[in-house]
């Protein structure tokens, strides 16, 4: 029987991040991978796949230079699943690549098959050439999650699909009815009608993407409606049949029924853990796959870790890096600093959204006292240069001290954008720091002054 210092199972981002981690630290890492390939969800089926279809749509559908040129400005009239599906499947060989290299430099040994718990600290492997049991003092579990099933959707992989399928679709369809009004939802759903398909949306809740700001969420919706997409908030889909004639019917609670040619359903997605024999070790998931795991990524098992989506929420491969690295941290009993506070969110609608820190919704529940500074894309040369004229930027701040509490961004480049203030909010800086800060001219950048004096001001005048 082999031994390591640590076992990893998943080479996610979670996993990767724990082993490389281990593996600088001098211990000897081995990781576990199910499929045949490395690099989980993140690169195979989710993140990549879906941000590398969204850089396709936006650049054949010549959206980005529609405000300069025209709405019947095309890079390329017609286009089809093929053309999208041809850059994404490049994006991932690349990234597949990258993951394999960077693994094989720090020493990492990886074992491809399903793994499963003999017991708290022994694996057994099973692949093709068999099976292997492997042992270690440490364990990672770091297997992401996979589409939630419902019983209510019958996933066919052809004009029912879940997120891990639309790029199987044969070809764009005319209407797609689009189930669940979180991150992966919305995001199809922004893609899907950029390229002219008329998208509903149907979401049991409220609002989109309730943690984040209600603000930046209107304009997200706004966005949305003035793209053909027709909304049904507080809305639930009971059951999902495919027509005769082809193409699907989603029937809701309200008695409503909905005609599409393909129906996505993106609502939740449920932890990789059903082959893991987690009670043999001691463990147990929630009802939705989930591990629970202490502040150190402890689970209520001795030498037993968790990281990654399995543990739930927030869910961001980003995130999920550092919850590996931090796990593999505590797992060597090492002492490493993170601070989840300041983690920046990035949604990559169109146009995308990020943010960090708090929500107005939050610190008014919480009773802090904050302004709010806003500044417009198209208030800057950077944004007419670009034609992106609706983003927006939204710095909060405490009104007695300056510090920055949150900062919340709509609009191209908002995923690159957010870090700056990121850094500041780490640094305890104010937002004095962007007043007398001089920007690059012109850049979007020059948002954060904009936003600085604009909340400034209204503090002069109450």
């Amino acid at each position: 029987m082999r031994t390591y210092d640590l076992i990893v199972i998943g080479s996610g981002p979670a996993g990767q991040r724990a082993a490389i981690q281990a593996s600088k630290w001098g211990h000897k890492p081995l990781v576990i991978e199910q499929r045949e390939i490395v690099g989980g969800a993140c690169i195979n089926t989710g993140t990549i796949p879906s941000k590398t279809m969204r850089e396709a749509v936006m650049h054949l559908s010549g959206f980005q230079y529609q405000g300069i040129y025209g709405v019947s400005y095309h890079v390329k009239e017609n286009i089809t699943m093929a053309d999208l599906g041809f850059r994404v499947n490049q994006v991932i060989k690349t990234e597949v690549d990258v993951t394999q290299s960077q693994l094989a430099r720090n020493g990492v040994e990886v074992m491809f098959g399903r793994a499963s718990f003999l017991d708290a600290t022994h694996v057994r492997v099973e692949n093709s050439a068999g099976q292997s049991d492997i042992a270690a003092p440490r364990i990672i579990i770091a297997t992401g999650t996979k589409p939630a099933a419902s019983a209510t959707v019958p996933v066919n992989g052809r004009d029912i699909l879940n997120s891990d399928q639309i790029l199987q679709m044969p070809e764009i369809p005319k209407t797609l009815i689009v189930v669940g009004g979180g991150v992966i939802g919305v995001e199809y759903a922004c893609m899907f009608a950029i390229l002219g398909v008329r998208v509903i949306l149907v979401e049991k809740r409220p609002r989109l993407l309730e943690f984040a700001d209600n603000e930046i969420v209107e304009a997200l919706s706004y966005h949305l409606r003035d793209h053909r997409v027709t909304m049904r908030l507080n809305e639930e889909v009971v059951s999902v049949e495919e027509t005769p004639g082809g193409g699907v019917v989603a029937n809701l609670k309200s008695n409503k029924r909905i005609t599409g040619d393909a129906l996505l359903h993106a609502v939740g997605r449920h932890g990789n853990v059903d082959d893991l024999n987690l009670a043999a070790a001691g463990l147990e998931a929630d009802s939705r796959g989930r591990i629970t795991v202490d502040a150190e990524f402890r689970t209520n098992v001795p030498g037993i870790y968790a990281a990654g989506d399995v543990i739930g929420f927030p869910s961001l491969a980003s995130v999920s890096m550092e919850q590996g690295r931090m796990a593999a941290a505590h797992a060597f009993g090492l002492k490493i600093q993170s601070n989840p506070a300041t983690y920046p969110y990035g949604i990559y609608t169109i146009p995308e959204i990020s943010f960090t820190g708090k929500t107005e919704e939050q610190l008014t529940a919480e009773d802090v006292p904050y302004e709010v500074g806003l500044a417009y894309y198209r208030e800057t040369a950077r944004g007419q240069i670009r034609g992106d004229t609706t983003g927006r930027l939204k710095i909060i701040f405490h009104r007695e001290t300056h510090e920055i509490l949150g900062v919340h961004i709509i609009g191209e480049e908002a995923s690159e954008l957010v870090h700056i203030g990121q850094a500041v909010m780490i640094l305890k800086g104010t937002v004095d720091y962007f007043v007398n800060t001089v920007f690059n001219y012109p850049t979007l950048a020059e948002c954060y002054k904009q936003a600085a004096f604009n909340g400034l001001n209204k503090l002069k005048g109450s």
